[in-house]
C-alpha cells in the first residue's frame, strides 16, 4: 500500500491506468507461483503434521501465526527459523483465504474468506485436543482477530492463551484508503512500488475490490473498539507496534489499548518498538536492515515464545 496515496493523486489529476494489470510469470499474481503451504500443508500446519497428538503433545503450546493483507506465509518464515530445533513449542503458519494464489483468486476473496483460514486451523487444533493455543497476528490479521473476539467467536470454545499482534492496522498511515470506494473502480488496481524480489511472496498488484474489503473490515473493527471489546477469560493480549510504521498508523495501538480489556477489566499490554518498518519482525528481502532491526526481531521472537510457554 506504499504507493496507494500517490496513485490516488494520479487518478484525481485525470490520468488513467488499465483496469487489467500487466502480470508476469515471476509474480505471485500470475497463478504460476503458489504459497508452499498449499503444496505441503503438513510442513506449515500442526493440525496436518500431528493430527492425533499424544497427551504430552496436546499440552504443548501451539502458536498460530498469520500474515497481513497481500502477503503469504513467508511473513513468518523467520520465526519458523528462530524456532528450529525446539521441541517445547509448535508453530502453525496459516495462509489467509484468497492469498498465495493468483491475482484472480485474491480479487474474488472477501475479508471473511481471509479470516476463515484462521478459524479453520484453530478449530482443527482444538478438535484434535490441543489445549494451549496462542494466536500471533501481523498487520491485517490483527483486525481479523479483533473482529472474531468482538463477535464472540470464542464464546463456548477453548479460549486462546495469548493474542499477540505485530503492527496491527486499525488506522492506515495513508488516510487515502477511505477514498477507495469512490476511486477504486476508476483505478481498477494499485501497482505497488515494492522491490521485484518481493513479487514472489507478496502480490504486486492490489485489486481495488480487496482494498474495499480491507476498508470495510477496518471500519467494522474501529466501531467495535469504540463500543469496547472484552477478551475471553484467561486470554492475554499484547501489541508490538513500530513507532514509525509507514502502513499502520501508530494510533492503531492507542485505539486497541483504549478499546480492549481483559476479563478482569485490565488494559492491553502495548510495547512501542523503535522501528521504521511495517511488520518489523520480517527482515528477509528488505534492504538496509540495521543491527537495531535485527535486535528488535530477536527480542520480539523471544518474548512471543516466553509468553506462549507461561
Amino acid at each position: 500500500m506504499k504507493s496507494f496515496f500517490t496513485l490516488l493523486l494520479v487518478a484525481l489529476l485525470g490520468l488513467s491506468c488499465s483496469k487489467e494489470p500487466a502480470i508476469t510469470d515471476d509474480m505471485l499474481d500470475s497463478g504460476k507461483l503458489f504459497d508452499p503451504s498449499l503444496y505441503k500443508p503438513e510442513q506449515y500446519l500442526i493440525s496436518k503434521a500431528i493430527p492425533n497428538p499424544t497427551p504430552e503433545q496436546a499440552a504443548r503450546p501451539v502458536i498460530i501465526a498469520c500474515h497481513g493483507y497481500s502477503a503469504t506465509t513467508f511473513e513468518w518464515d523467520e520465526f519458523r527459523t528462530y524456532l528450529a530445533g525446539r521441541s517445547d513449542v509448535y508453530l502453525s503458519q496459516v495462509l489467509l483465504g484468497g492469498h498465495g494464489r493468483s491475482y484472480a483468486d485474491f480479487k474474488q476473496a472477501t475479508w471473511r474468506d481471509w479470516q476463515a483460514a484462521i478459524t479453520t486451523e484453530y478449530e482443527a487444533l482444538v478438535k484434535a485436543g490441543y489445549t494451549n493455543v496462542s494466536l500471533l497476528m501481523s498487520s491485517t490479521s490483527g483486525p481479523l482477530l479483533l473482529e472474531l473476539i468482538a463477535s464472540n467467536y470464542f464464546s463456548g470454545r477453548t479460549a486462546p492463551r495469548n493474542l499477540l499482534l505485530v503492527d496491527p492496522i486499525i488506522v492506515p498511515s495513508a488516510k487515502s484508503l477511505s477514498l477507495v470506494g469512490v476511486l477504486g473502480p476508476v483505478l481498477g488496481y494499485i501497482d505497488t512500488d515494492q522491490p521485484a524480489v518481493e513479487d514472489r511472496v507478496y502480490y504486486h498488484f492490489r485489486p481495488q475490490e480487496t482494498l474495499q474489503q480491507l476498508e470495510t473490515l477496518l471500519n467494522i473493527v474501529r466501531k467495535d473498539l469504540e463500543k469496547g471489546i472484552m477478551l475471553p477469560t484467561g486470554t492475554l493480549l499484547k501489541v508490538y507496534k513500530s513507532k514509525q510504521d509507514p502502513v499502520a498508523d501508530p494510533v492503531s495501538a492507542v485505539l486497541i489499548y483504549e478499546g480492549v480489556k481483559n476479563a478482569a477489566g485490565q488494559a492491553t499490554d502495548v510495547q512501542l518498538i523503535n522501528s521504521k518498518l511495517h511488520v518489523y519482525t520480517r527482515l528477509r528481502l528488505r534492504s538496509d536492515v540495521t543491527m537495531a532491526d535485527q535486535q528488535n526481531q530477536t527480542a520480539t521472537f523471544a518474548d512471543i515464545v516466553n509468553r506462549a510457554l507461561r
